[in-house]
């Protein structure tokens, strides 16, 4: 089982920034679409932002504007930088990768285990 590796996630007050990252191990050879999706208490979990191998991006429309998704395919890692921060910003967000391949091994889709992101007014 390959594991996704989240970090940047934290208290900030409106207005502010963070910028989240997560990580697949170096082992793998090629990650088709990687995105962000996030989770508020009572709510079911929607997606943020997602970007393909290729580059192309797809944005909530709450966050457009405000959030930026990037990737290094070299890395094997995807970012997000959320500047502009308001509380409906307030969740858990989940990094989300789509065909992991390594020698051997696929995966379809795989998560995250969720990063707090707390925005204060």
């Amino acid at each position: 089982q390959v594991e996704l590796v989240e970090s940047g996630g934290g208290l900030v007050q409106a207005g502010g920034s963070l910028r989240l990252s997560c990580a697949a191990p170096v082992s793998i050879v090629s990650i088709d679409d990687m995105g962000w999706y996030r989770q508020s208490p009572g709510k079911e979990r929607e997606l943020v932002a997602t970007i393909t191998s290729g580059g192309s991006t797809n944005y909530a429309y709450s966050v457009k504007g405000r959030f930026t998704i990037s990737r290094d395919n070299t890395k094997n890692t995807v970012y997000l930088q959320m500047n502009s921060l308001k509380p409906e910003d307030t969740a858990v967000y989940y990094c989300n990768a789509k065909g992991l391949r390594r020698y051997g091994y696929y995966a379809d889709n795989t998560w995250g285990q969720g990063t707090q992101v707390t925005v204060s007014s």
